[in-house]
């Protein structure tokens, strides 16, 4: 097995380094986690601190997942590319998870808005209840519960079906995405790319396959389920940033592409 390489052992402790203060520290996740640009969560710096964080414990799986791949397919990258043009590589497909993560989420939120448009809400009235934790707006019968947005949708004679919109938009806004899983994706892209018969294999899938066939079939996986809203790699009920991954996977490719064209076409690619 290859040696870990230099920038892949400075990332294994930049992630574990968050994810033990993230423990003891859990107030992090609300200002480390990336939340949607339009909620009062959101700083700039979430785009970058996001992928080094990690799901809270007991779910130990997600960083030991993360952490075995960039380990695995880090280290052979980086051997080739040297430790500068790896990292460039990494955090550029953890943006471009973000960036397609938050570009659905707007398409999902402002469709889920437009269903709702006919109530004639004001801008102050659509902010407070999209930065209110949609889990508060809801009794144990899935009613609206007495309060200041209660009153607002009274009054403005809201159905349960637009009540149940609003509440998804508030998801929306609310939620937050966590993990390196964008930028591993990218280094799964990557690797496919550049050693496409190299033979892999997952733990409940014994039969090594190919590079080449792999890695696309974890992708058309991934997406399969996560439109189902389930995940290949979910752990306990785990909510998955789907389209994150795919995000960091066109963006992987995209580079790949761009680099092999201005770069490689003397060397070792033909």
């Amino acid at each position: 097995m290859m040696n870990m390489t230099p920038v892949v052992k400075q990332l294994l402790i930049i992630n574990i380094i968050f994810f033990l203060g993230s423990q003891l520290v859990p107030i992090s996740y609300d200002y480390l986690s990336l939340f949607y640009p339009e909620s009062t969560n959101f700083r700039a710096w979430q785009l970058v601190t996001h992928m080094f964080m990690h799901a809270p414990l007991p779910n130990f799986m997600h960083i030991l997942f993360n952490m075995f791949a960039l380990y695995s397919f880090g280290s052979a990258l980086e051997h080739f590319w040297g430790g500068k043009k790896f990292l460039f590589f990494y955090i550029s497909c953890g943006l471009g998870a973000a960036l397609l993560h938050t570009a659905v989420n707007y398409v999902q939120l402002h469709s889920l808005l437009d269903s709702v448009a006919s109530l004639n809400l004001s801008k102050a009235e659509l902010d407070l209840i999209l930065n209110t934790d949609p889990r508060s707006l809801f009794d144990a019968s899935g009613r609206m519960n007495p309060g200041e947005i209660s009153t607002i949708l009274n009054r403005v004679h809201c159905t349960q079906e637009q009540f149940n919109a609003l509440a998804q938009a508030s998801g929306v806004t609310q939620s937050s995405v966590i993990g390196a899983s964008g930028a591993i994706y990218g280094l799964l892209t990557a690797f496919a790319f550049m050693f496409p018969n190299a033979e892999l294999a997952l733990m409940f899938i014994p039969i090594p396959i190919k590079a080449k066939y792999f890695v696309p079939g974890i992708l058309a996986i991934d997406l399969f389920l996560g439109f189902k809203g389930n995940s290949l790699f979910s752990s306990g009920g785990t909510s998955i940033a789907h389209f994150a991954h795919i995000g960091g996977a066109i963006t992987g490719f995209l580079m790949m592409l761009y680099w092999k064209k201005t770069q490689f076409n003397n060397n070792r690619w033909n």
